[in-house]
């Protein structure tokens, strides 16, 4: 026997569902609903629940889409890198001279590169769940290894290794203290680590 027909009130709702059947970006989605959640509570923090709840998707897709948290903390993180390796490159774009190497080196410590304190603490938090999870340390090792070859373009390789790992210390440095730390302090630190000027 045939059930009651459908009231143009269900319409609605089929559309809907018809449209999360047919969601093609859905596992970008899940990914950006990641990272935005690490970015508000952390590796620790951050549950299947939480995600799907950002993401607006079934609980369900997670596990379709991925093998488990850690795989999908491992791709998000991963993302993140990439995108914050552009900025970083990009930033250097218009270096030509010692004194650009300089000022670029000086704004991107002091914040004015594009990666603001919400996309360091997701870097934060990466480098914390990297101490124990290998895979992890696989993507911040690509990321260091990709950020010492932009400053290669510029610096020998041991100069561009000292810098590379001044700029994360002087950023951590910037962002946990309680009081600002003066561009003009910055600058000069970096001009004692790229050294003098050679002929």
């Amino acid at each position: 026997m045939p059930g009651p027909a459908a009231s143009p009130e269900d319409a609605p709702d089929r559309v809907a569902r018809r449209a999360r059947r047919h969601d093609p970006e859905r596992k970008d989605r899940i990914i950006e609903a990641t990272i935005r959640m690490i970015a508000e509570h952390g590796v620790a923090g951050t549950t299947h629940r939480l995600i799907a709840a950002a993401a607006d998707v079934p609980l369900g897709s997670l596990t379709y889409h991925f093998t488990g948290l850690e795989d999908l903390r491992s791709q998000a993180f991963r993302r993140h890198a990439e995108r914050m390796s552009a900025i970083y490159a990009a930033h250097f774009e218009g270096v030509r001279t010692r004194a650009d190497l300089i000022d670029a080196i000086t704004r991107l410590i002091h914040g004015d590169a594009g990666a603001g304190p919400r996309d360091w603490a997701i870097a934060y938090e990466l480098y914390l769940a990297a101490l124990r999870d290998p895979d992890l340390r696989a993507v911040t090792d690509s990321w260091m290894r990709t950020s010492r070859a932009v400053l290669e373009r510029f610096v020998d390789a041991t100069t561009a290794r000292g810098v590379d790992a001044l700029i994360e210390g002087l950023v951590i440095h910037k962002t946990l203290a309680t009081t600002p730390v003066p561009i003009e302090e910055i600058r000069e630190i970096v001009i004692r680590a790229v050294g003098p000027e050679t002929a």
